[in-house]
C-alpha cells in the first residue's frame, strides 16, 4: 500500500535551476557516500560475526556460543541503519529480502516445540526441519540436500513453494540458529539454545549437529557474499551510485522515499503498531533474541542519518557532507528546524524503548495487552514515527518533487483490516 505524496507545482524557488544543480549533486554524493561506509560497515561486522560462527562451530562451548551471539548482535548495529536505502532505491530493494527477511517459519529450518504447530494451507513447508531431513519433496521433486550450502539455501530452500515465510538465508534464520526459539511469551527471556546443539558424538543435543552446523556456515558465509556484493554497489562505479546520480531530482526522490517509507509504512507500522494491535510477541523483528530495542534505534538512526548527511562509523570516523537538511534550509529555514526537531523527538523516543528494554522491561513484555507503559513507550516510537513523516511530505513540496510515494500498513490506515 502507498501514500502518494503531495508535490508542489508552484514552487520552483531555484531548486530545478542551475544555480543549486551543484548542491543537489553534493547530497546525493554524501548519500552514497554514507550508504557506501555503512554497507562496508555491515560486511566488516558480517566478516567478525562468520569467524565467530566458524569458532562455535569448531569448538561448541558456551563461551563461543555467547562470542558468535554477541558478533550478531554488533552485526546489526550498521545493517539497521542501512534500512533507509530501501524502497527508493531497486537496487536494495530487489536484493534486501535475502539478507533481513522477516517473519519466518523457523520449522522450515530446525526442529522448533510442540506447541509450534505443523503445516498449513498457507505454508506446506512450515515443519520441514531441512536439518533433519537430507532429502525432501519439493513442487513434485525430490531434492538432494545431503550438503547444505549457500547455494542450497539460496537458490532451493529461501522462499520455496514462493511463500515469504519460508525464510532460510539472512540475519534472522542465522539469529534463529544462534538463540533458538524464544518459548517465553511475554516474559523476559530469549531463545536458550545450548551450545550442545553443534557438539559431536554423543554430547550432541537435538539431533543432527553436523548438519546443523553445516546450515549455520552455510548461512553465514552467504550473508558475508551478499554484503559484499551491496558494498561494491556504492563506491565509485558501483551500479547503486551511478543510478542514483544519474538524475539529481530523481535521486533526491530516491532519498525521501526511503525516508518516508521506513519511518511509516515500515516501521511505523509494520514493525511496531502491527504487534501492539495484535499484542503478538511473535510480530518483534529480532524475536530470537530479543534484541528488537535495538532494530527500531538504528533503524531510526539511519533516516535521521540521511537527512543531516552525517554517519558515525563502528572505527568512531564520521562520514558527512551536504545533507537534504542543507538544500531545505536554503529554501525555508523553518521547515528545516521542524525536520531537524521531529527527528530528534523521534530518537528519544526510540531511545526511551531502548533504555528500557536494556534496563530489563524487554520488549515482549511492552507487547502484552493492557501492558500501559509498554504501549506507551511502543505509541510514542509510532507516533514519532508518524509526525516525522509529515515533515517529510513538507519537504518534498518544498523541494518542488515529483514521484515520492510512501508505503503504507494496514495498521495505520486500515486497522480494522488486520482483524479480517
Amino acid at each position: 500500500m502507498k501514500r502518494t505524496l503531495l508535490a508542489s507545482t508552484l514552487i520552483s524557488l531555484t531548486m530545478g535551476s542551475a544555480t543549486l544543480a551543484g548542491t543537489k549533486a553534493e547530497v546525493l554524493t554524501t548519500y552514497a557516500d554514507i550508504a557506501a561506509a555503512k554497507y562496508a560497515d555491515s560486511l566488516t561486522t558480517a566478516k567478525t560475526l562468520q569467524a565467530a560462527v566458524n569458532a562455535l562451530v569448531a569448538n561448541p562451548t558456551d563461551a563461543t556460543l555467547a562470542a558468535a551471539k554477541q558478533a550478531w548482535l554488533d552485526a546489526r548495529v550498521p545493517y539497521q541503519q542501512t534500512e533507509v536505502f530501501r524502497f527508493g532505491n531497486a537496487i536494495v530493494d530487489d536484493w534486501e529480502g535475502k539478507v533481513n527477511a522477516w517473519p519466518l517459519d523457523e520449522g522450515l529450518i530446525d526442529y522448533v516445540d510442540d506447541g509450534y504447530g505443523g503445516p498449513t494451507d498457507e505454508n506446506e513447508l512450515a515443519i520441514l526441519n531441512v536439518i533433519a531431513n537430507p532429502t525432501f519433496e519439493l513442487g513434485g521433486q525430490t531434492i538432494d540436500a545431503s550438503e547444505i550450502t549457500p547455494q542450497l539455501l539460496e537458490e532451493t530452500l529461501h522462499e520455496a513453494d514462493g511463500v515469504e515465510a519460508n525464510v532460510a538465508t539472512g540475519y534472522h534464520a542465522i539469529e534463529f540458529l544462534l538463540w533458538g526459539q524464544d518459548l517465553n511469551g511475554h516474559g523476559s527471556g530469549a531463545g536458550n539454545r545450548p551450545a550442545t546443539d553443534y557438539a559431536a558424538g554423543d554430547d550432541c543435543t537435538n539431533g543432527n549437529c553436523d548438519r546443523r552446523a553445516q546450515y549455520l556456515v552455510a548461512a553465514t558465509d552467504l550473508l558475508v557474499s551478499d554484503l559484499e556484493w551491496m558494498a561494491a554497489q556504492w563506491v565509485d562505479g558501483g551500479a547503486g551510485r551511478a543510478t542514483l546520480t544519474a538524475n539529481e531530482d530523481a535521486g533526491l526522490v530516491a532519498m525521501l522515499t526511503g525516508m518516508g517509507s521506513l519511518s511509516y509504512g515500515e516501521q511505523a507500522g509494520e514493525r511496531m503498531r502491527l504487534g501492539l494491535m495484535l499484542n503478538d510477541p511473535e510480530e518483534e523483528h529480532d524475536c530470537f533474541s530479543d534484541n528488537t530495542h535495538n532494530s527500531h534505534y538504528y533503524d531510526g538512526k539511519g533516516i535521521q542519518n540521511v537527512y543531516l548527511g552525517s554517519y558515525t562509523r563502528i572505527d568512531g570516523t564520521v562520514i558527512s557532507g551536504a545533507s537534504l537538511s542543507d538544500l531545505v534550509a536554503a529554501v525555508d529555514a523553518d521547515l528545516d528546524a521542524e525536520m531537524r526537531s521531529k527527528l530528534a523527538t523521534t530518537m528519544d523516543a526510540l531511545g526511551a524503548i531502548k533504555a528500557a528494554a536494556e534496563g530489563g522491561f524487554a520488549y515482549d513484555q511492552m507487547l502484552e495487552a493492557g501492558n500501559a507503559e509498554g504501549e506507551a513507550l511502543i505509541m510514542g516510537g509510532v507516533n514519532g514515527l508518524i509526525d516525522q513523516t509529515k515533515s517529510i511530505e513538507r519537504v518534498v513540496t518544498v523541494l518542488g518533487l515529483d514521484g515520492v510515494a510512501v508505503e503504507g500498513s494496514d495498521s495505520l490506515d486500515n486497522p480494522d483490516a488486520v482483524f479480517e
